[in-house]
């Protein structure tokens, strides 16, 4: 089993860009070893014979044609006298946030 070093785990934790306290690395190292040990008892099934699978299930996607369109252009100006509060060009909201 390939060893994870304190090297590995700072550089690891420079590529997830967070922050790791030294009393956290050995959690870490620990957890990562763990990890490493589930991939190389994969590494152990027996795989010959199997076909490779694309996915889960064999259901597929059923889309319709778009049958609808928008092909309507709509005329800035007629927009922005619809709207019922404005100032000007600007479109007044309610605030978000109080």
């Amino acid at each position: 089993m390939a060893l994870i070093d304190q090297k590995t785990i700072k550089y690891l934790a420079g590529l997830a860009r967070i922050e790791i306290k030294p009393e956290e690395e050995t959690k870490l190292k620990k957890d990562l070893e763990e990890i490493l040990r589930y991939f190389e008892q994969l590494e152990e099934v027996d795989t010959e014979g199997i076909k490779p699978m694309t996915g889960g299930t064999l259901q597929k996607n059923i889309f319709r044609n778009d049958k609808l369109s928008v092909k309507q252009k709509s005329n800035p100006e007629e927009l922005i006298k619809a709207f019922p509060d404005k100032e000007g060009r600007f479109l007044k909201i309610p605030p978000v946030f109080e």
